[in-house]
């Protein structure tokens, strides 16, 4: 019989211990960077088709940016602002130590920093320039956000000094969302809004995003993130000295709070929606989801399960009714909706957790459960102040920074490029190339050959050009070009046009607002033919393009006095 040999006689405990805590803090790092796909789709979905190519740069840039300040510049802030204030040691841009766990610990740092910078992106959406974006990014990474982490988090040998004061925030709260929130909603007020947002008069104009599939599929990516950000925040898993559980001892009450925020969240933002609009507006249901996790993410270690529904329900309440302040009253151009999303509900959830502190019983806890005299009524005055400071500090910097730019002339695009589009503008390509090049065949069709000999022996349209004019569904066009080519008429003219006619108006409905739609997309074919019948081009257009709804379209033919081939100075039908 083989004797059994203790584990701590074959293996070193103490490495075991760290060897789990580094893959744990890994695992959930890497799930953290994860939700910057999340956010380039959900402010893709949000914008216009004419931006989405800008949104998924700066997203990228933001990273590949960021990562590197806060490398070189940004965790030697928050560390000697830390010890600055709160006590300890200073030296010299005191970044990490040399260790590999000391390594891990900095890059989670860092994919926390550059979550709170990716933020803003969303809030400026459609008329901010790209270099001006990128240098508040590199301010926001070096400066910005760590003073705030230096504030309640790092402070080398001593103690960060609102956390001091009694300030908590475990997860980002405020650190990370507020700080984003409300550097998005300052830069927005900063740039103005775009061209076509507002009136004379200050109504409103409801300016659609292009992809609502894309704005839930963000979502979803982030929902599943968020748990890297939230339970990830318990990053140690077992204590390498006496080998208990250490942060996970609390890590399950941690991952059911943040699943009950995300979904309490979804459900305060459908009542609202339902009780403003009549119905549930999918992008509130998205925007809620993460509104709920938001407010829970402050103080995630520190309410019970009825406090994590009860904040994330009012976290999402919160988001219709403050998106609407900000839009209508406020006349701020929050495109993302970053304020309500990030900025107010991290601010209430860390405001009132005592509420439902776990100081109290494991149900209900907090002031709710022990009175009002209870000892979790000291909260509130550290909370609303850290809030407090980490706001003006926020506002300050990003107003210096946006007014800055705003003032020497490069904070925004030109008129021009913002009407084009800012994928043209900035980037130089079109994200959705509906058409192609013009050396780009994607239908198979082919032109008729030259060579080929008619076999009715007459003159087609009388011996006069004529032009055939169609104006039909999009989605028709493939269709309709292959007809062509069939009937041996391949050149045409496409343009993307939009009007009305026996197609019924529709209503649509944005963040809760109502708009009708028209005036419906179309495309207008232009072929104009010599020695191919009208009447076969009218045709094949018109079996083509039909759906039997109405909307399919109308074709014209027109008789053309002339035409000169620019190449060859052929004039009427040898240039056709």
């Amino acid at each position: 019989m083989i004797e059994a040999v203790p584990l701590q006689e074959t293996a070193d405990l103490e490495s075991l211990a760290t060897g789990m805590n580094l893959m744990w803090a890994l695992t959930v790092t890497f799930l953290i960077f994860f939700m910057h796909a999340g956010f380039a789709m959900l402010e893709a979905g949000q914008v216009r088709s004419k931006n989405v190519a800008n949104q998924l740069t700066k997203n990228m840039l933001t990273w590949a940016v960021g990562i590197f300040v806060f490398f070189v510049i940004g965790m030697g802030i928050s560390n000697n602002v830390g010890a600055a204030l709160g006590g300890g040691d200073s030296s010299p841009l005191t970044m990490f130590g040399e260790g590999s766990f000391d390594w891990v610990m900095w890059l989670f740092s860092a994919v926390f920093a550059m979550t709170a910078a990716t933020i803003v992106s969303g809030a400026v959406a459609g008329r901010a320039k790209l270099r001006a974006y990128v240098t508040y990014t590199f301010l926001l990474a070096a400066v910005i956000y760590p003073v705030v982490a230096g504030m309640v988090w790092y402070a080398p040998e001593g103690t960060p000094i609102l956390a001091d004061f009694g300030f908590a925030d475990f997860a980002g709260g405020m650190v990370v969302h507020g700080v984003g929130g409300v550097a998005g909603l300052t830069a927005a007020w900063i740039l103005g809004s775009r061209m076509d947002k507002y009136n004379e008069d200050g109504s409103v104009n409801i300016i659609p995003g292009h992809s609502m599939t894309f704005a839930v599929l963000g979502t979803l990516i982030l929902c599943f993130g968020w748990f890297g950000f939230n339970v990830g925040t318990a990053a140690t898993v077992i204590d390498p000295e006496t080998f208990a559980l250490a942060d996970f001892d609390y890590v399950g009450s941690i991952a059911m709070v943040t699943a009950l925020g995300m979904g309490l969240g979804a459900l305060g933002a459908s009542t609202v929606s339902l009780a403003m609009n009549g119905k549930v507006d999918t992008l509130y249901v998205a925007n809620g989801m993460l509104a709920g996790l938001v407010g829970v993410t402050g103080p995630t270690d520190l309410i019970t399960p009825m406090g994590a529904i009860a904040i994330g329900f009012l976290a999402g309440a919160q988001l219709p009714i403050v998106f609407k302040f900000v839009d209508e009253k406020l006349k701020i151009d929050d495109v993302c909706a970053v304020f309500p999303v990030h900025g107010t509900a991290g601010m209430l959830g860390l405001i009132i957790y005592p509420l439902w502190s776990l100081e109290g019983s494991a149900i209900g806890g907090g002031i709710i459960a022990g009175g009002i005299l209870s000892i979790e009524a000291s909260a509130f005055v550290p909370q609303i102040v850290g809030v407090a400071v980490i706001t003006v500090w926020t506002v300050v910097a990003t107003a210096a920074v946006w007014g800055g730019f705003k003032a020497i002339g490069q904070a925004r695009v030109t008129p021009d490029h913002e009407r084009d589009g800012l994928d043209l503008a900035e980037h130089g390509v079109d994200t959705y190339p509906e058409f192609g090049g013009p050396d780009v065949a994607t239908d198979g069709g082919g032109s008729r050959s030259a060579s080929e000999i008619r076999t009715d022996g007459g003159y087609p349209n009388d011996g006069e050009l004529k032009m055939v004019t169609a104006v039909v569904r999009p989605d028709r066009l493939g269709d309709v070009k292959t007809a062509l080519a069939e009937v041996g008429a391949p050149s045409l003219t496409v343009t993307n046009v939009s009007g009305r006619g026996s197609q019924p108006a529709k209503k649509g409905q944005w963040r809760g607002e109502e708009y009708t739609v028209d005036l419906h997309q179309k495309v207008k074919i232009e072929c104009v033919v010599a020695d191919i019948p009208a009447e076969e081009v009218v045709e094949a257009i018109g079996d083509a393009a039909s759906t039997g709804e109405p909307g399919d379209g109308k074709i014209f033919v027109i008789p053309v006095e002339d035409a000169y081939q620019v190449r060859t100075g052929n004039t009427g039908q040898d240039a056709v």
